[in-house]
C-alpha cells in the first residue's frame, strides 16, 4: 500500500522570526506528522524574537535552533495551504492554492507579556485549520 500523501502548510510572514514560526511549531506539535509544515518569510531576520522563543518554550516548544528563512517558489508550489500574516504582496500567488491571511498582531520588538496572546491567537487558528485538513 502507498504512503499516505500528507498535506503540506506554509506559514510565511516578513521575518519568518515570530509568528510564522510559532505557527510551524505549533502545528507541527498538534498534528503529530499527520501534516507537512514549512515557513518562511518575504525579508527574513537574523534569528528568532527572544520573546517568541521564550513563549513556545512555556508550552514545552523548543524553536530555539530555528533560522529564519527565504521564502521559496518551490515551497510554495509543495503546499496545499499557504498561511500568510502580514507580507502583503511579497507573497507569491499561485493558482489552486488555498490560501488564508491571519491578521496578527507583529510580535517584533515585544516581551513575552505581549506575545503571549498573540501565540494563543496563533494556536487556536492552528487548531482549526489542523482539524480541517486531517
Amino acid at each position: 500500500m502507498p504512503e499516505p500523501v500528507l498535506p503540506t502548510v506554509l506559514f510565511v510572514c516578513v521575518h519568518n522570526a515570530g509568528r510564522s514560526q510559532m505557527a510551524a511549531a505549533l502545528l507541527d506539535h498538534h498534528a503529530a506528522g499527520r501534516v507537512r509544515v514549512l515557513s518562511a518569510g518575504s525579508a527574513p531576520a537574523d534569528s528568532l524574537n527572544p520573546a517568541v522563543v521564550e513563549v513556545m518554550a512555556e508550552l514545552g516548544i523548543d524553536v530555539s535552533r530555528e533560522v529564519p528563512t527565504l521564502l521559496a517558489t518551490e515551497d510554495v508550489e509543495a503546499s496545499d495551504v499557504v498561511v500568510t500574516m502580514g507580507c502583503g504582496d511579497a507573497c507569491p500567488f499561485y493558482p489552486g492554492k488555498r490560501y488564508e491571511d491571519w491578521a496578527l498582531e507583529d510580535p517584533a520588538g515585544q516581551g513575552p507579556d505581549s506575545v503571549r496572546p498573540i501565540r494563543d491567537d496563533i494556536d487556536q487558528r492552528v487548531r482549526a485549520l489542523l482539524a480541517d485538513l486531517v
